[in-house]
């Protein structure tokens, strides 16, 4: 059995969509206060999201809380890229780039001002580990992603 969990009545919709499988169930909520049981999940996983979280500190809290001894947290994020070449490039993009095509594309210049500050201030890397440890997290791991644009962090309780 699956869980899908979202804030958002219009993105539990696109994921009902898309996912016919009887066995998979969604449930808004918030990932700072999930609707769940302590020890309910072999796993959880997030992507691109804990980033959004006004608290992820309470957030991994609320992870380890639900996951079974032993459970896994797979958490896939953006991060910043240490090749200073590919940094550079990379940082231009999100900086200029993205936010010019996304006024042009969707008029929505404020969203993608708003994915970059948040890509730049997130705490990325050996950072987010800390935190993970902090939060009760043991034997985690980060594995950096497209020269290190996005970073997939695993911890376990």
């Amino acid at each position: 059995m699956a869980v899908g969990v979202d804030r958002s009545w219009n993105m539990l919709s696109i994921g009902r969509s898309k996912i016919k499988d009887k066995r998979v169930s969604f449930v808004i909520a918030d990932g700072m206060g999930l609707p769940f049981k302590e020890k309910s999940f072999d796993s959880v996983t997030i992507a691109f999201g804990i980033r959004n979280m006004s608290d992820p500190e309470l957030c991994l809290k609320e992870i380890i809380r639900v996951l079974k001894i032993g459970g896994r947290a797979i958490i896939l994020e953006f991060s910043i890229p240490k090749i200073l070449f590919v940094k550079a490039i990379y940082m231009f993009y999100l900086r200029h780039v993205l936010p010019f095509l996304g006024k042009t594309i969707s008029g929505d210049h404020y969203a993608y001002r708003y994915l970059n500050k948040t890509i730049e201030t997130f705490p990325w890397g050996s950072e987010f580990l800390k935190l993970m440890k902090k939060t009760g997290f043991s034997k985690t791991s980060l594995f950096p992603q497209t020269f290190g644009i996005c970073t997939i962090y695993i911890g376990e309780r």
